[in-house]
């Protein structure tokens, strides 16, 4: 897609949520009203039909100039300014925000504003690569025999793995320092965080299909290590590509997942609570209509969801039921994981409460109390004093996700 494109369906979304801003006061406006209206008795009933229309008359001229608004300022970006310009996507702003919506609102972009749904691609030095075999060997002169492949988490894109403290870009990754340590080719994907994990399960297994088949020499080994739901989506691509029989497969080595909230996220859960009560009274549940918005990416963080056995064919609002779905590891590979903590002592009350500021230790380690995610002993690491984000770029992780690549 080219910068109109792309400037005219981000003045469509701008318009597509003022709109619904005002179709949201529109709808308190008038649950309060009827509510009002029937406490008062019945010879009021004139003035109040009266009054629902006009406000309904109101809201509507409103919604109306706002779309009309909302499209003529699409046409006016897309006609103006320097065509010579790159589109939003390919500037370092562009494409965080880019990231930020695509994870909020990702299949809904979709399905509506294709222009801004972000594809699953490899990405080199904030570039799409295509996968054909002459591209690769052009991108990749000195690649190895060994990769390792990394998945950023929700909202996040490749980018994120240069992210330091802070937000401070530094100028080497995990990937750049595994290529000095040991000999590995880091191989980045970007990916719509928006849609459903299982669904991007499958289009990486399908992706590493492609990678594989065309690297310029033959794969002996390749590695997955996935930042939070990036953890989640490799582990639905190891199960979607183990049942199809995909090539890659059989070369997995180690997966390792940094913050991945295996049993779900606090912060979805209670989101998806809020959600269920503003919808119980009529004043509120149009209240409730932003929440219901969010992605399907971000509902499948409930409860650490990864195939479509959790979610097809149920309600997606069903209040707080797990209904996921337990899935064996590749058995010639070996997982690890990550769990870090706020405070300095992972086992501190505020630690044990709060995790890494978004995901917890029984969800990262995946040990629960109803659910177990098969991590056997000795393959796993606490960390203290490190934030959830912090995770992408932090010495102490990577120290100990050389030591588990070095050996296994």
């Amino acid at each position: 897609m080219g910068r109109e494109e792309e400037l005219r369906a981000s003045a469509h979304l701008i318009g597509d949520a003022l709109t619904a801003t005002a179709d949201i006061a529109a709808d308190v406006h008038r649950a309060i009203a009827r509510r009002v209206a029937g406490l008062l008795p019945a010879v009021a009933g004139p003035a109040n039909a009266m009054h629902e229309s006009i406000a309904s008359v109101a809201y509507s001229a409103v919604s109306v100039a706002l779309r009309l608004a909302s499209a003529a300022g699409a046409e006016v970006l897309a006609a103006t300014g320097d065509p010579s310009a790159p589109p939003p996507s390919e500037t370092r702003l562009g494409r965080t925000v880019l990231s930020a919506a695509n994870g909020l609102w990702g299949d809904t972009l979709a399905e509506r504003h294709p222009a801004l749904a972000i594809p699953m691609t490899v990405r080199v030095e904030g570039r799409d690569i295509a996968l054909d075999r002459a591209s690769i060997a052009a991108t990749f002169p000195g690649a190895t025999p060994r990769l390792v492949v990394f998945l950023h988490g929700l909202s996040l894109s490749e980018e994120s793995w240069w992210r330091q403290a802070g937000g401070r870009r530094t100028a080497r990754s995990y990937g750049d320092r595994l290529g000095r340590d040991l000999g590995i080719t880091p191989v980045y994907v970007r990916y719509n965080t928006g849609l459903r994990i299982s669904d991007n399960g499958r289009s990486l297994s399908r992706l590493l299909d492609e990678v594989t088949a065309s690297w310029p020499v033959p794969v002996r080994r390749l590695d997955l290590v996935g930042h939070s739901m990036g953890g989640l989506l490799a582990r639905s691509a190891c199960h979607y590509g183990n049942l199809d029989g995909a090539a890659w497969v059989p070369a997995v080595g180690a997966v390792v997942t940094l913050g991945t909230p295996h049993l779900g996220a606090p912060l979805e859960k209670g989101v998806h609570v809020a959600d269920w009560v503003l919808s119980r009274l009529p004043e509120t549940a149009p209240l409730a209509r932003p929440l219901r918005t969010r992605s399907a990416g971000v509902r499948d963080l409930r409860h650490g969801s990864v195939v479509e056995e959790d979610w097809l064919g149920d309600d997606p609002d069903e209040f707080l039921r797990d209904r996921s779905t337990e899935v064996p590891f590749l058995e010639h590979a070996t997982y690890y994981f990550v769990a870090a903590s706020l405070s300095r002592d992972p086992d501190h009350p505020a630690g044990r409460l709060l995790g890494d500021g978004l995901v917890r230790y029984p969800s990262a380690s995946g040990q629960g109390h109803t659910r177990r995610i098969p991590f056997e002993i000795g393959n796993g690491a606490r960390l203290g004093g490190v934030g959830h984000l912090a995770l992408v770029n932090h010495p102490a992780v990577y120290r100990q996700l050389r030591a588990w690549l070095a050996s296994s």
